[in-house]
């Protein structure tokens, strides 16, 4: 909490009533304006603490209308009401006139933002436009002077925007042009940007217009409001022009880039009439207005959005009590509010856990106020120190805030209540005390027997006896930080700190040398002084002895700790051992660690909060679940106070807030997420986390830790609710009001108990220190002690606190002790029922459950999400809001349970409306309801014919039947459609007829059933059979046939009834030896197949036995199935006899019949014919069976499935033979490559050869590729003749002929055949046709080049023998007459021609010679070649139109 120190102004003698003050933006120095009706008026110049500056007083004749500070100078511009603008400089005094070009009262005057241009304007609407240098001195005579002939109300200068190459450049960065970030980076030329300072301005007139004055000074007309204009402000983030008129109307425009101005937005906004307004503008859209009533009125323009600000009378406000004024700092986020009784409200915009800023609303919270006397008519925060200034219509007082003085020692505690005043309790006696001091308190240290208090330039000490303070001394010491022991006052000055007596006489020096720098920090704890200097140092003195002795040479910090900036805060144990130490960093801010400083051991270690674990050298117990929790709850934090406890030297506290708050510019004391810390720090364990505590919303800050209690500081009526306060409430009698009293205000203290000590806090000494020691012990995990230290304690209210510490620390082998020795019965059985839960926090939320620890209990549940267990937690404690919600968000399953049992307590409460909601929600209000309201008839009438709902017609059409109101029962009976009902109570009151009614229209089966037995009771057969029939009861029906004779209506009644009836029926036929036919078909029917075989072959039925048949198949009785075999066999119906054959596994009976009857054999019949169950046959015998069906299949040309059959049982020779008769070439193909045997290799191949493979040379390629696998190089050696051959024979092309025997050649060598000398034989024969093709082929290709030997050769090669296989004759002779025809040389080549056909007088010559050729010899030797060959070449012809007719 903060408190305002108040310095009044030191005014001279002759000053007037103050009208008007201003803070200049950044120095700490106040402009005031007096005026007076006699001498006029006055400008004078105070600094921080009110001192007046005399060289620069100003004072005229008339009074001064404005003030207006330079934005960075000291330079005061001031206008007064004969038009005259003086330019003041502090400190100097010097004041600079401006020409005069006002003749009327000054009521414009405004700087720019960089204040390079100054505007002022009067009453009559004259405005000048002034330009000043940086040195803020003014350059010559206006710039610019323009007429409006309106008084002028308001200035407000336009921020800068970008220039607009900046704009441009930053849509071309965006998109990607590396030129433009170039010049964003500076690497190209320099970046022209927009104007630094906004130039441009708007200006308001009184009757109602609003002019733009550009950066060139041009004047234009820019909107109009009704009314004159009382304040504009400029929504910079949203470029919005707001205008408020005289009458508060509130007007919003947006602007243009061509200047013009378009309202969006017009609102009035509230105030009290005849009233001054006092308005305020903040950064984050807030509009604030004071207007003379008891609140402060809030609109947030950009969340469109208001509310108001109240006083709070608790705080000390008083009733009635108006504001007149307000003020925000924006540095601070604080609103300063002023009133009619001489107080300042202060309203803190506060930061709450997990809310964001947006949340305007619930973060404003009010102070305590500050008093000064009179009535408050202006306030005016400004500098950068943010000073608040107050007019109380006498004087100005300057406000500066220090953080409130509070301490804590030996059971008394002292709390700054304001700048002078301090509320002091004893918490051994219970008595509260004021202090009113008579200087500013900027310290306080307490003792039990004393209250030292300093201002920095004076120290007071105060003794404390029982109910008195009495002043024992007081002297002057500019110290900023004194520490108390005993009657020993320790102070601080340069290089040493001295320890005096209460009257300021100094007993003792304690020096340090220069390298360990000043003093600056003290603190004294039990009999032990540390200290700390300005170059981070620290020293610990022991004060037990007459004098101070040091108790450790000076520690180099610097040396231990990295980064460190200065010493926060040093605090030592209560034995001297420990020393825990807060620092800033380098760069300013705070430290997230608390360093310890060992002084035996001279080491430093540290926990930090940021990751909340202690430093990595410190030895650690194995860490729980518990600690991995608390330290996911500690991490992100940092600690901003820690304190020791004065008489147990092992425990420490320490009170962290979340790193984002504890630098930002809001004080963490109204951070809401505060946690209180407790650790246990010795040499042996290191530091153990012993408690996460979170600190109560009432409560201010942490003063002490003191066992077993803490202790904080709280606010007037802030007292957190939840808790008592538990410390006495004794008040003194008063005493003399100037030094010390009895209180008369709000307790500023509040003590908690530490965790392990709820219930303990009046316990003596010795079970304080066994208490400490098991919670000591449990900490570290040494259970063994744990319960040695607290073995001989009997107090049940002992044990009951340990077993809540247990619910803390998560210990149930601990609570399972605590609850035996407290003699919990129903708590020990409850948490063994509960271990049954998987999760250990839902055990131990029942522990805190039975202990009564009911918020425990509902954390827990949540942390492990047993939503299930929370919602039956909320319901047994009777939160049943809670448990709803709980079940509609996140247990659902539970939902109508939830709903049901909030209806049963709410109608055990006797809420009967509320109840028959939730009854209704939870779908059980068709029951609950009528139970709940029966007593209530009347109002269960209404809710029945409200709700519409057949069952609870049906309940309550019971009901009126149990009334003996039958009308009405019909009624409803037929509104809930309850036709059984309906016609039981017309059977009851004789309506048959409408029964009957009922019963045929609706087809209700009940109903039906019902009227059945009523037409039987009363002998009425056919109507009973028919009502049988109509509820589905074919057995009831069936025995009144049976009973009565009716055998028609049997046969149909027992066909739609189930099996057992279809026998029962069979049977009576059968007995009665008539309709035999119905008896089989009932048996059939009745699954009875055998029993129904029998009696149709008894009775000759061979339709019946067709029937039946139909529905025999492979589980059905073999012997039956062969017995119709047979059957079928004798009346020639094939088919359906094979299929019975199989059925029954009969497959060579049944194959003799398809062989025998030529039936044909279905894939499917194959399939089924074929045995997969070896059990059946052997493999032998199903392979057997396997080719006889193949072998049938074969006969009936169905190829594929013999292949398939074949392949089954294993003869793949017989399948690739079956599949060759197929004609399916792909298929052969494939099954060739799947067998990968050679002899189908050999088949394929050879079955591929009769195909048109010369068209196709896949074909060629598979034969080739067969026959190669097939390992057959005798086959191909064959092949490749044959191609050869084809070459010749077709296309005359003895080159492939010659590759092709050449290969064949290749393969007929590798051949491995018996008969050697056949073999040789034919190597020969082939060599000797390679011999001759290949000189065939020779002349052919030397005839270009040597035409005579090409033909020498061919004529000796006509006379090789056995020419004609390898080369034809007609070949060779045509190479000869077609070069004799070629060289002229015919006589030659007729006889050529002559010989030719004398060899092959069969031949056409065609064959071998050109047409041409042969033309040439016809033409030159005048005989017709072609007259003897004609008959033969017509029947060439007739051949090949014959092979082609063929093919």
């Amino acid at each position: 909490m903060a408190v305002y120190f108040d310095h009044r102004i030191e005014a001279p003698e002759n000053s007037d009533i103050p009208c008007q003050l201003i803070w200049h933006p950044a120095l700490p120095v106040l402009a005031v304006a007096s005026s007076s009706s006699n001498t006029g008026g006055n400008v004078d110049l105070y600094l921080q603490q009110g001192e007046h500056v005399e060289s620069c007083h100003l004072e005229l004749t008339h009074q001064a209308t404005l003030l207006r500070w330079h934005p960075t100078k000291p330079v005061l511009a001031i206008g007064w009401e004969n038009g005259e603008v003086v330019l003041l400089t502090h400190p100097s005094g010097d004041q600079t006139v401006l020409p005069s070009t006002h003749a009327a009262c000054i009521t414009l005057l405004e700087w720019s933002s960089s204040g390079s241009r100054l505007v002022t304007g009067d009453q009559t609407g004259a405005l000048a436009v002034w330009k000043v240098d940086a040195r803020g001195r003014l350059h010559g005579n206006h710039l610019v002077k323009h007429e409006y002939n309106k008084p002028l109300t308001c200035c407000i200068f336009r921020p800068a925007s970008p220039g607009d190459d900046v704009a441009m450049l930053a849509r071309a960065s965006v998109s990607g042009d590396e030129s433009a970030l170039d010049m964003f980076s500076w690497k190209g030329a320099p970046l022209k940007m927009g104007p630094q300072e906004g130039l441009a301005f708007y200006v308001s007139t009184a009757d109602g217009k609003v002019h733009c004055v550009d950066e060139y000074c041009k004047t234009s007309t820019l909107l109009t409001v009704e009314g004159a204009i009382k304040k504009l402000l400029y929504l910079e983030k949203r470029e919005v022009l707001a205008v408020i008129t005289e009458t508060l109307m509130l007007s919003q425009y947006t602007l243009g880039p061509e200047g013009g101005a378009q309202e969006f937005m017009k609102v009035k906004l509230s105030s009290k009439t005849g009233q001054n307004v006092d308005i305020v503008w903040t950064e984050n859209g807030l509009l604030i207005t004071a207007t003379g009533e008891q609140i402060v009125r809030v609109w947030d323009l950009d969340g469109d959005d208001n509310y108001v600000l109240h006083l709070d009378e608790t705080l000390g406000f008083e009733r009635g009590e108006m504001i007149n004024c307000v003020s925000y700092c924006a540095g601070k986020e604080i609103l300063a509010a002023g009133t009619s009784h001489g107080r300042i409200a202060i309203w803190k915009m506060v930061v709450q856990s997990g809310s964001s800023r947006g949340d305007t609303k619930a973060q404003w919270k009010l102070q305590a106020p500050t008093e000064i006397e009179g009535n408050v008519i202006q306030l005016q925060w400004g500098s950068s120190l943010n000073l608040l200034a107050a007019n109380n219509s006498n004087t100005v007082l300057i406000l500066c805030e220090h953080v409130m003085s509070a301490d804590f020692s030996q059971q008394v505690a002292a709390v700054q209540l304001t700048p002078t005043q301090l509320s002091i309790t004893q918490f051994t006696t219970g008595v509260h005390l004021a202090l009113q001091s008579d200087i500013h308190i900027k310290g306080v240290c307490v003792t039990k027997d004393s209250v030292t208090v300093w201002s920095g330039k004076q120290v007071t000490v105060y003794e404390l006896s029982g109910t008195v303070l009495r002043n024992t001394g007081s002297f002057a010491c500019d110290t900023h930080v004194v520490a108390v022991h005993g009657e020993n006052l320790y102070t601080v000055e340069p290089n040493r700190v001295q320890i005096r007596t209460p009257q300021g006489t100094v007993k003792q020096l304690l020096t340090f040398s220069k390298a360990e720098g000043n003093p600056v920090l003290l603190s004294v704890c039990g009999s032990y002084l540390v200290v700390g200097t300005d170059t981070a140092h620290i020293r610990v003195f022991d004060l037990s002895r007459r004098d101070a002795k040091a108790n450790c040479s000076a520690k180099n910090l610097p040396e231990q700790i990295a980064n460190l900036g200065a010493l926060r805060s040093v605090k030592c144990n209560a034995n001297g051992s420990q020393v825990s130490i807060l620092i800033s960093q380098v760069n300013g801010r705070p430290d997230h660690k608390v360093y310890f400083y060992d002084v035996e051991m001279d080491t430093v270690t540290h926990f930090d909060f940021f990751v909340g674990r202690p430093s990595s050298g410190i030895s650690q117990p194995e860490e729980s679940e518990r600690q991995q929790l608390q330290g996911t709850e500690l991490s992100g934090r940092c600690p901003v106070s820690h304190f020791w406890d004065e008489s147990e030297y092992r425990l420490f506290v320490c009170e962290t807030v979340p790193i984002s708050s504890e630098s930002s510019s809001i004080s963490f004391l109204d951070t809401m997420d505060v946690s209180v810390v407790t650790l246990f720090c010795t040499q042996e364990h290191g530091l153990l986390l012993q408690d996460c505590y979170p600190k109560p919303s009432g409560l201010q800050a942490l003063l002490a830790l003191d066992v077993p209690y803490y202790y904080f500081s709280c606010k007037p009526g802030e007292r957190d609710p939840g808790l008592p306060e538990i410390s006495g409430t004794t008040s003194a009698p008063p005493q003399q009001p100037s030094k010390g009293s009895a209180a008369q205000f709000p307790h500023m203290v509040s003590r908690r108990a530490l965790r392990d000590f709820v219930g303990l806090e009046n316990c003596e000494k010795a079970t304080r220190d066994a208490m400490l020691n098991f919670s000591f012990y449990l900490t570290i995990g040494d259970m063994d002690e744990a319960f040695k230290s607290i073995k001989l304690i009997k107090s049940k209210a002992v044990w009951e606190n340990m077993a809540r510490m247990c619910v803390k620390t998560r210990r149930l082998d601990v609570a399972r002790v605590c609850l035996g020795n407290m003699g919990n019965a129903r708590a020990a059985k409850a948490l063994k029922e509960a271990e049954a839960e998987p999760e250990p926090e839902a055990q131990v939320a029942m522990l805190a459950i039975q202990l009564g620890m009911l918020e425990d209990a509902e954390k827990l549940y949540k942390s492990c999400q047993r939503n299930d267990l929370l919602n039956n937690f909320y319901q047994a404690s009777g939160q049943w809001q809670q448990a709803l919600d709980t079940a509609e968000n996140h247990d659902r399953i539970h939902l109508r349970t939830t709903y049901y049992n909030y209806a049963k307590y709410l109608e055990s409460m006797g809420d009967k409306t509320l109840a028959l909601t939730y009854y209704e929600n939870s779908d059980t209000h068709r029951v609950e309801v009528p139970r709940m309201l029966q007593d209530d008839t009347s109002s269960l009438e209404i809710y029945v014919n409200k709700k519409k709902d057949k069952n609870i017609y049906k309940w309550w059409a019971q009901y009126l039947e149990s009334q003996s109101d039958m009308d009405s029962a019909l009624r409803f009976y037929e509104s809930a459609q309850d036709y059984l009902s309906l016609v039981r109570v017309h059977c009851y009151m004789g309506n048959i007829q409408k029964a009957s009614e009922i019963a045929n229209d609706t087809g209700d089966r009940a109903a039906s059933y019902h009227l059945a037995r009523h037409y039987e009771g009363h002998d009425d057969i056919k109507q009973a059979v028919h009502f049988y029939t109509r509820a589905q009861a074919y057995n009831n029906a069936i025995r009144l046939c049976k009973e009565n004779g009716l055998d028609d209506q049997l046969m149909n009644l027992a066909l739609l009834s189930n099996a057992e009836d279809m026998m029962e029926a069979a049977c009576y036929y059968e007995e009665k030896g008539t309709h035999m036919d119905r008896a089989v078909a009932l048996y059939h029917k009745a699954g009875y197949v055998s029993k129904a075989l029998e009696l149709a072959f008894a009775t000759q039925q061979f339709s019946a036995l067709q029937l039946i048949a139909e529905d025999l198949n492979e589980y059905s009785d073999p012997a039956l199935l062969a017995r119709c075999s047979d059957f079928f066999i004798t009346h020639s119906q094939y088919d359906k006899a094979v299929e019975l054959l199989v059925a029954a596994k009969k497959h060579h009976q049944a194959l003799e019949l398809c062989v025998t009857q030529s039936l044909t054999i279905t894939e499917e019949l194959a399939e089924r014919m074929t045995v997969t169950d070896s059990k059946d046959l052997s493999e032998e015998a199903r392979k057997d069976l396997l080719e006889r069906i193949a072998d049938c299949c074969m006969r009936q040309g169905n190829y594929h499935l013999a292949t398939k059959k074949y392949t089954q049982a294993g003869n793949k020779p017989k399948a690739m033979r079956a599949l060759l008769k197929s004609g399916d070439t792909e298929k052969i193909v494939f099954f060739a490559n799947v067998c990968r045997q050679k002899e189908l290799f050999i088949m394929a191949a050879n079955y591929l050869q009769s195909l048109d493979w010369r068209k196709d040379p896949e074909i060629l390629k598979t034969i080739i590729g067969f026959y190669t696998k097939g390992r057959a190089p005798d086959l191909l050696a064959g092949f490749y003749e044959a191609c050869a051959q084809v070459e010749i024979d077709d296309y005359q092309n003895y080159e492939k002929a010659l590759d092709a025997l050449s290969e064949a050649y290749k393969c007929l060598s590798k051949t491995k055949d018996a008969s050697a000398g056949q073999q040789e034989v034919r190597l020969a024969d082939l060599q000797h046709r390679l011999t001759l093709i290949k000189k065939f082929v020779h002349a052919r290709r030397l005839y270009p080049e040597d035409a005579g030997e090409a033909v020498r050769l061919c004529e000796s090669l006509l006379e090789e023998p056995e020419l004609d296989p390898a080369v034809r004759i007609g070949d060779a002779f045509g190479f000869m007459v077609e070069h004799h025809c070629q060289q002229g040389n015919f006589q030659v080549a007729y006889r050529k021609l002559e010989e030719l056909q004398k060899l092959l007088p069969s031949q056409n010559v065609r064959y071998y010679i050109s047409q041409a050729s042969l033309e040439a010899l016809q033409k030159e030797m005048g005989v017709p070649i072609d007259r003897g060959d004609r008959r033969q070449s017509v029947k060439e012809e007739d051949e090949v139109e014959e092979d082609l007719n063929v093919t």
